[in-house]
């Protein structure tokens, strides 16, 4: 299990580090050449500036087990499809009972502003996002560990 990170605008990358450290989890963080970081753990690909480029270089690394930490909706469905877990920035995990609902109303978003019409902006980040994102990446975490354990123990 890995955990690989949608870098390009992830405004919690230090809570993501601390819990792959803790945890000696492989962390890659993907973004385009436009951002550049320099995470204390883990490991940075770099993808080129184009459309989409970040988002289907993680959909297409993407394993069975692995953890993905993005806001696009896309990419949080390809990699659920692939068996991967998915949980955003604000600590929100995304699953096949929500995942439709939310490109959903993406679409009827897109369509109203397409219209010339407005929809609400996202809100400001706040303490609570920090502390939902690091409870929920370690129940993750704990939660494929466990799993592994039992899948060890029955192998034996």
């Amino acid at each position: 299990m890995r955990i690989l990170v949608d870098a390009d605008a992830c405004p919690a990358k230090h809570i993501i580090e601390e819990v792959a450290e803790n945890f000696n989890k492989e962390l890659i963080f993907y973004c385009d050449l436009n951002h550049i970081i320099s995470p204390s753990y883990g490991e940075v690909k770099y993808m080129d500036s184009g459309f989409q480029s970040v988002d289907m270089k993680i959909a297409n690394d993407t394993k069975e087990k692995d953890i993905i930490v993005t806001q696009d909706y896309g990419v949080a469905a390809m990699v659920l499809g692939k068996g991967a877990y998915a949980i955003n920035p604000k600590g929100y995990i995304y699953n096949d009972e929500n995942i439709d609902k939310l490109l959903f109303e993406r679409h009827i978003s897109s369509k109203v502003r397409r219209g010339g019409g407005k929809t609400s902006n996202p809100k400001k980040r706040k303490d609570e996002d920090d502390e939902r994102l690091y409870k929920n990446l370690l129940k993750l975490v704990k939660e494929y560990d466990n799993l592994a354990n039992r899948e060890l123990t029955m192998d034996n």
